[in-house]
């Protein structure tokens, strides 16, 4: 499956069999990763250049704590869903007993000198404008500092720049080879890049990246995300005012429906994109330097092929193994099927006779599957 969170009931009366079978989550989890061990290459490492099945180090694991975190944002949005219903409800509530408690209105003579006192105000308000008139005057024909202004936008902007800052990204790269093996060891950068203002990761169908926030960017009501089809802006509100973090268009189209984002308190937006087409993206944004798609790892997980492939490799896998084992493979049993059905047949000189499939040498040519 995909790194997308796929919400589907499809497979729950097998899975609730399963579990219900085991016990436990714990035994249920005992199970699932038992087969991906057997019957997938979930755990075998790519080793060499001309390995063709596997993963590298580490990223076996990183799929699996993917899966998880989109689960578990999944779960805290409908935490925080939750939450944010109630303190709704509650403060309707309050409202509506504010509203009961209410003091009844004010009399209707009360009303009258509020508005004699206002009027009287009115009077000394008109009078006070002639008074005030030259101090205004010469305050709004004061030439403005330039050096002032300067300098107060530069503070504005230093203090904005550093809120950022605690978490520096690395620079664009300036040995593009060299940097890519070195985005390659990190996770966070595995098939992709490290940029000034984000990180990214991708597979065959999905990306991944993290976009640094400020420290004190702690609720997800504090950031504003808008996935598109075509294009991607995330931002953070400081002040009542808005600050692009990320702004631009995508280079592919993304499937909206199957993306996602969350906040990691203090640290990023981490946002999951749904590839429409099953390619190895060369940047996220248009406009951005681009990766050496012939330098990151092409091969394809087993869990992005379709059934078809899925069956070549299985099948593939069962002829390596009885290979090892010097034991016929899946070509030769066909074979062997065939030709002791006719070894046994009426009529056959043979029949009668044990079969002996040693007095047969099939060639991986001779059946096509």
């Amino acid at each position: 499956m995909s790194s997308n969170v796929l919400m589907t009931d499809l497979y729950d009366p097998a899975l609730l069999g399963i579990l219900q079978h085991v016990g436990d989550i714990q035994n249920f989890l005992q199970v699932y990763f038992g087969f991906l061990y057997r019957k997938t290459d979930f755990y075998r490492l790519l080793t060499s250049p001309t390995d063709k099945m596997g993963f590298p180090p580490g990223i076996a694991e990183k799929m699996v704590l993917k899966t998880f975190k989109a689960f578990e944002r999944v779960a805290l949005q409908d935490h925080e869903r939750s939450v944010r219903e109630a303190e709704e409800r509650l403060r309707r509530q309050q409202q509506e007993e504010e509203r009961r408690a209410a003091p009844p209105a004010v009399g209707e003579e009360e009303v009258v000198v509020e508005v004699e006192s206002t009027a009287e105000e009115s009077e000394l308000e008109q009078e006070k404008p002639v008074q005030a008139h030259p101090q205004s005057h010469s305050q709004s024909e004061q030439p403005p500092n330039p050096a002032a202004s300067a300098s107060s936008d530069h503070d504005t902007s230093g203090t904005q720049g550093g809120a950022v800052s605690s978490q520096p990204l690395k620079a664009e790269a300036a040995n593009p080879e060299q940097d890519q093996e070195l985005f390659q060891a990190n996770p966070d950068s595995y098939n992709g890049a490290v940029r000034e203002n984000y990180t990214w990761s991708q597979d065959y169908t999905d990306l991944e990246i993290r976009v640094p926030v400020p420290k004190d960017v702690v609720k997800g009501r504090q950031v504003l995300v808008d996935i598109q089809s075509v294009s991607l802006r995330v931002a953070v509100l400081e002040g009542g005012s808005e600050r692009v973090l990320m702004d631009g268009r995508l280079t592919h189209r993304i499937n909206t429906e199957n993306s996602l984002w969350s906040l990691v308190p203090a640290e990023c937006v981490l946002l999951s994109l749904s590839k429409v087409g099953e390619c190895w993206w060369q940047a996220v944004l248009e406009g951005e330097q681009a990766i050496d798609v012939n330098k990151i790892n092409r091969e394809r997980s087993v869990a992005t092929v379709d059934e078809e492939e899925h069956a070549v490799l299985d099948r593939l896998t069962f002829d390596y193994q009885r290979k090892l084992q010097g034991k016929p493979q899946s070509h030769e049993l066909k074979v062997h099927e065939m030709l002791q059905k006719g070894w046994d047949a009426e009529g056959s000189p043979f029949k009668g006779q044990q079969f002996d499939p040693a007095m047969f040498d099939i060639p991986p040519g001779a059946v096509q599957f």
